[in-house]
């Protein structure tokens, strides 16, 4: 007899796709692939919003990594047969939509059923009386998200986030999480939300439309509602093959969630992973997903906080985070995987100026060696850090212990912040102040040859732009804390091919303009009220000051230049609601933000002031690693598996 499981589950379910100014990113930037050749392309194509209002207009969403051709594919709902429709485009580019208007009128309470043209169906959705009105779309990632009454009926032919509710009802958090095909056809619901969920009067239906839709409760008798956080199994009553659908439908007909797979799949089961749906070797019904061989994340669509290098009993001292903050309107989902590892040892930043553990801030892969990961600690050092079984370790051959880092002269303790690694290879950090001397400002980027000797580490250069924020020198400490929090390097062949207009000329930026600064332009985030402030670094210790770009976050904690998306990344910890902003040269040649992101939602709401993506050259799988610190190493605090570790690691699409 079908039994239902309750346990706490875990893993991720991920957008494939970047959406940036309404182009859709998947992978490196690059020209769209021609019509998939796989037949079984079609596959990766959803229903992502349908209106019943004005124009009965519905959407189409390639979650694919290839193009798929729709030329002859139809259409029905509830009351004709298919029939062809005529599409915005004749065929969808991965990670692209497509829109029609239906060719007969969409009712209050209806359906859509797409089908390719030899008639396989493709996907459907369902809703009640005034559901689809103004639209139904899939909210929470397109392609994979759950259907909801969306607020708005424009996004049609863009990304779903605009138009979707600011919360999710609880029954939208139930997803179709692992289903089988091989003679016991079995279907596995997973509850993603916080409370219970009642499926009284759900149905279960598959691609054949001769079948009609069968409740729930006659495959699971004993289940009347899903737990949070937990498993309801059945046996499909109404037999599942290859090259099949799932279609789960609640008590009003409207749709939850579906899943296709293709005549190979779902034997012995398809499981729901980071990525999407993937034939697993292993049935795991009413356990977490194994995700054998479909890289980062797996299980659950909830995500999961893993593993950890040992809980804290002493040695250091965490810090409850301050500063919270709302989150910024507008603000789309974490479009990586769900699931993030703990990353490093537990109170493994302890120093002779810092012995409390905390204060990992700035973090920076270096691009030409993406195997080290740079770390700032607010007490005068610095970290090489390279990975040992998973685990971000400091590098032995460097140093250890990380090394201690001064002012030029070898003077004071630079509240050191934020870092990036400068075409040349060398390190730049800033620092907002001395901590010797803690309630004046002094904010400054240092550079260090990280080739250099000992175990203390004097600039090469220094530049002090200190005078250019008098706001900060009001003889408090806390005032002289808001200073220079971080700093990306920004190529000039970027700032040159994406038109940006040098604020000093109006005109062109043109490097040659500035002989001394090197190949690039450095961006310092400033915590005070979240500006970027540009600068060209000389060779002669002097600099050039380009103005002031605003990132829309009220601070700044970490910035960063990241080639695969081509975008300056601004960070902001649980001030901002832990969001990261990707900024852009628009038309007219300014900076601007284009789109900003939160964090993946099982992480802690502290002060996680670093942000590092790795470049796209490590990429597997389509994802490439994502590297946070918190500053106050408090995780979910005392007692959690967090507790004491600053470093988590997660991942983020190429």
């Amino acid at each position: 007899m079908p039994t239902s499981h309750s346990r706490v589950g875990v893993a991720s379910v991920c957008a494939a796709s970047l959406t940036f100014s309404g182009l859709v990113v998947t992978g490196l930037l690059a020209a769209q692939p021609a019509a998939a050749a796989d037949p079984a392309g079609y596959q990766n194509v959803r229903i992502n919003e349908v209106t019943s209002a004005n124009n009965d207009t519905v959407e189409l969403y390639n979650a694919g990594s290839a193009a798929v051709s729709i030329s002859g594919w139809k259409m029905s709902d509830d009351g004709f047969s298919p029939q062809t429709f005529s599409p915005s485009a004749s065929s969808i580019p991965a990670g692209g939509f497509v829109t029609f208007n239906s060719p007969k009128g969409l009712g209050d309470s209806d359906k859509v059923v797409i089908y390719t043209a030899d008639g396989t169906v493709v996907d459907r959705v369902e809703w009640a009386t005034g559901k689809a009105k103004p639209a139904m779309a899939r909210c929470g990632g397109d392609g994979t998200g759950s259907w909801v009454t969306a607020t708005t009926a424009t996004t049609f032919g863009s990304a779903n986030a605009a138009g979707c509710p600011a919360s999710l009802p609880a029954a939208s958090k139930v997803r179709i999480n692992e289903v089988s095909s091989d003679g016991s056809d079995t279907v596995e619901l997973y509850n993603a939300g916080s409370a219970a969920v009642s499926i009284s009067g759900w149905k279960y239906v598959d691609n054949d439309t001769a079948h009609s839709a069968v409740t729930v409760s006659s495959s699971a008798p004993s289940a009347s509602s899903i737990p949070a956080g937990g498993y309801l199994t059945f046996d499909s009553t109404i037999g599942l093959g290859g090259n099949d659908s799932l279609f789960l439908l609640d008590g009003s007909g409207n749709t939850v969630d579906s899943v296709t797979w293709a005549a190979s799949g779902a034997s012995p089961s398809d499981e729901r992973c980071a990525t999407g749906f993937r034939t697993s070797a292993t049935a795991t019904f009413g356990a977490v997903n194994s995700c054998s061989g479909s890289g980062p994340g797996g299980g659950t669509p909830t995500g999961h906080l893993l593993g950890g290098g040992g809980a804290l009993t002493s040695g250091c001292t965490p810090e409850a985070p301050s500063g919270t903050g709302p989150t910024p309107a507008g603000t789309l989902s974490w479009p990586g995987g769900l699931d993030v590892t703990i990353a490093d040892n537990v109170c493994a930043f302890t120093t002779s100026t810092g012995p409390e553990g905390r204060d990992v801030s700035g973090l920076a892969f270096d691009p030409a060696n993406p195997s080290v990961l740079w770390a700032a600690k607010n007490k005068n050092w610095l970290y090489k850090l390279v990975k040992s079984g998973g685990t971000w370790v400091p590098d032995a051959t460097w140093s250890a212990t990380g090394k201690q880092i001064r002012f030029a002269g070898g003077t004071g303790q630079p509240d050191s912040e934020g870092l990036t690694v400068g075409a040349d290879g060398h390190v730049y950090v800033t620092s907002e102040r001395d901590n010797s001397n803690n309630t004046v400002p002094k904010d400054t980027v240092m550079e260090f040859d990280p080739a250099a000797t000992g175990s203390v580490l004097t600039p090469v250069h220094q530049w002090d732009m200190t005078a250019q924020f008098p706001q900060l020198n009001t003889g408090s400490k806390d005032d002289a804390n808001l200073g220079f929090e971080g700093v990306g390097y920004v190529p000039d062949s970027w700032l040159t091919a994406n038109g940006w207009v040098d604020p000093l000329t109006g005109t062109a930026y043109n490097p040659a303009n500035y002989p001394l600064h090197g190949a690039g332009l450095f961006f310092a985030g400033l915590e005070w009220d979240g500006t970027l402030h540009v600068y060209g670094l000389n060779s002669d210790g002097g600099f050039t000051t380009f103005g002031t770009v605003a990132t829309g976050k009220t601070s700044v904690m970490d910035v960063m230049f990241d080639a695969g998306t081509q975008r300056i990344v601004a960070t902001c910890d649980n001030t901002c609601g832990e969001t990261h902003t990707f900024l852009k040269v628009d038309a007219s040649g300014a900076l601007v933000p284009d789109v900003t992101y939160t964090n993946p939602a099982v992480m802690p709401v502290d002060n996680l002031e670093g942000f590092a993506l790795a470049p796209t050259s490590t990429c597997v799988n389509g994802f490439r690693e994502a590297v946070w610190s918190d500053d106050g190493i408090q995780g979910f605090g005392s007692g959690s598996s967090s507790y004491g570790h600053a470093l988590y690691s997660g991942t983020f699409p190429c």
